[in-house]
């Protein structure tokens, strides 16, 4: 017995100063993290112990951790109201949208980038698709009320000059899945093609001269060696952004459509606009902060699942 406990202790202790030594051979790169784990600890954990106030029925007076703890009736609140449902369903299929068709394009772009011959016909179109990015979600906001607005509308404007009857886009659900998904398309296909075209970039250029010896078309190249190399990249970005399906652009959702307009809510609800208007109009801090949690919650089940089959198929392509 003494001498598996002697034999414990050894092995903490070399297990000790492994670890110190660890520590101290890599203390530079440990000091280059130190401001993103200081972000992390500040931003991230930190706040955690706020998560309380989903369960409780808020009180100002009493503060969160005074008021009346009620377990999970916020979270029962949102199953019966029916809103929970509505919610995630608009939230996850904007997010689908966002990806399966931002992915495709964004690949299609950083590989007709990289065919291009002429450097600054190259460049020119870099920066023109680059621009949607730097626009600030106010301004598309106002480009498309100014387009879209049922008396001043550039588009009805067009309509009632060629004798044809305006639409109502404000008080249309139905029209703005297409509109909110062409805007977030607009905007984020040139920057999000970066990546794709820094990574056809790295590939050897051996490899492409070799495969013009063998006889390989333009077509052929891009099947058998360009989509190829950019799948580790397009399955890192695709769990990433799995991770965050159930986060919804609050501010390209506010900024075309507000948060109040009821009659669009059908199709335009998703939870950050709700968790805003339990903010600000409501003033429902618990209500809204259920919702976080379970968004966070799903969230965090729905990246660990898809890392799981993503490492069970392709175990290098995972990210842990």
């Amino acid at each position: 017995m003494k001498r598996m406990k002697s034999a414990h202790h050894d092995v903490q202790t070399i297990n000790k100063k492994s670890f110190l030594k660890t520590i101290k051979k890599n203390k530079i790169l440990l000091l280059m993290c130190l401001p993103a784990i200081l972000f992390f600890l500040v931003f991230a954990y930190l706040p955690m112990p706020g998560l309380y106030i989903a369960f409780i029925r808020f009180n100002y007076a009493k503060g969160i951790f005074a008021s009346e703890f009620v377990g999970l009736e916020n979270f029962r609140f949102l199953m019966i109201s029916g809103k929970l449902w509505d919610l995630t369903k608009n939230t996850i299929l904007y997010n689908v949208a966002f990806i399966l068709i931002g992915s495709i394009l964004q690949i299609a772009v950083a590989v007709l980038l990289n065919e291009i011959s002429n450097k600054l016909f190259k460049k020119f179109s870099q920066t023109i698709m680059f621009l949607p990015h730097f626009i600030s979600f106010v301004l598309v906001g106002l480009f498309a009320y100014n387009i879209l607005s049922y008396e001043f509308g550039l588009l009805n404007n067009f309509l009632r000059a060629v004798g044809l009857d305006p639409v109502k886009a404000y008080s249309s659900p139905e029209s703005w899945p297409f509109i909110i998904v062409l805007t977030h398309i607009w905007k984020t296909t040139g920057y999000g093609s970066i990546i794709y075209f820094a990574t056809i970039m790295g590939i050897d250029p051996q490899i492409i001269e070799a495969s013009k010896i063998d006889g390989a078309n333009v077509f052929q190249k891009i099947r058998y060696i360009i989509l190829p190399s950019i799948k580790p990249t397009f399955v890192i970005l695709l769990l990433f952004s799995i991770g965050s399906i159930l986060r919804g652009n609050f501010q390209l959702f506010y900024n075309m459509v507000g948060a109040s307009n009821s009659m669009l809510f059908e199709t335009t609800d998703i939870i950050e606009t709700f968790v805003f208007r339990a903010l600000i109009n409501n003033f429902n801090f618990s209500l809204g902060s259920a919702v976080s949690l379970y968004q966070s919650v799903f969230g965090f089940a729905l990246i660990m699942i898809s890392n799981w089959i993503v490492k069970k198929i392709e175990p290098d392509y995972a990210l842990f």
